[in-house]
Parts: structure tokens; C-alpha cells; sequence
């Protein structure tokens, strides 16, 4: 009953994500990136902590100047091979006379493990920072609770990625 709760949640979200989509590309301003991340893993649950790599690919729309709204899928090497799905909403901050673009984001996201799914909250940031036409590499970091069945894990990532804008 629990998972399907959770399955249930998390279709809302992108159910949501996607009327925003729409809703966006009526003003023309809609953006998109494409790309995907690595880096660094680290779950701590009772005392104990297991770290690994994490890597996945991801996507992103932004809509007005500096909103936007994304997905991701995460693989991480800990035991049991996690896999996050990753939904979230973000903001962009603007910096005068720069490219870089610095970020805030929070949302939700489901943990496939043995025992899963389980329910976690995301939040982090991090920046976008332009090295051609189109391209960026974006430093990122995320911290949040995982709900697991009897426990709840810490989790938190610092990872490095490449984005394409489009």
C-alpha cells in the first residue's frame, strides 16, 4: 500500500512539472538542458555511512527567466546499488555584468533499493557556468532525508556535471 502511495505522489509531481511546461511554452521563453552528472555519494543511516560514485543524465526546462523545473536519474555504487529519480524545482539567481547562473533547488524523489521504493526530500544548489556557446559545467550539491522502512538515511552529494542548453 505504501509504494503505491509513493508511485501515486510522484506521478503528481510530474504531472504538475509537465501543465507547467505547457503553461510555459504559450510565452516563448522556454529553454531546455540536456546533460548528465558525476561525482560523489554518501549515505549515513544509525551511525554508519557508506560513500560511492554517483552518476546519471538529466533533464531541464526553464520557463520565465528564472524558473525551472527538472528530472534526474541517479545510479550510485553503495551497497545495493541505489537508483534515485529525482524531481525538483528551480531558481535561478542573476549576478550583474555575468554569465554564470547560481541555482537553489529543492523537490522530491524515489529511492529504487532493496526493500524500496522509498520517499526522500532533495535540496542543494549549485551554478551553472558557461565555457562556449550553449555549454556549461555545473558544479551541484544535494542533501536531503531518505525514508526508509525503519530508519531514516542522510543523504548527500557533491557532483560535478556538463549541461547543453537549447
Amino acid at each position: 500500500m505504501e509504494r503505491s502511495r509513493l508511485m501515486k505522489f510522484q506521478s503528481l509531481l510530474v504531472a504538475v512539472a509537465l501543465l507547467c511546461l505547457v503553461g510555459a511554452g504559450a510565452y516563448g521563453q522556454t529553454q531546455f538542458l540536456v546533460g548528465g552528472n558525476m561525482g560523489l555519494s554518501v549515505g549515513s543511516a544509525a551511525g554508519e555511512s557508506d560513500a560511492g560514485f554517483h552518476f546519471g543524465p538529466m533533464f531541464e526546462v526553464i520557463f520565465q527567466k528564472n524558473l525551472a523545473v527538472g528530472t534526474e536519474l541517479n545510479i550510485n555504487t553503495q551497497a545495493g546499488t541505489p537508483v534515485e529519480w529525482a524531481d525538483y524545482f528551480k531558481y535561478y539567481f542573476s549576478i550583474p555584468a555575468s554569465k554564470v547562473r547560481p541555482y537553489v533547488d529543492g523537490g522530491f524523489s524515489l529511492w529504487f533499493v532493496t526493500g524500496g521504493p522509498y520517499f526522500a526530500l532533495r535540496f542543494g544548489g549549485g551554478a551553472n557556468i558557461p565555457i562556449a556557446k550553449n555549454l556549461y559545467i555545473a558544479p551541484d550539491m544535494h542533501l536531503g532525508p531518505i525514508f526508509a522502512t525503519g530508519t531514516t538515511v542522510f543523504y548527500f552529494a557533491m557532483t560535478g556535471g556538463i549541461r547543453y542548453e537549447f
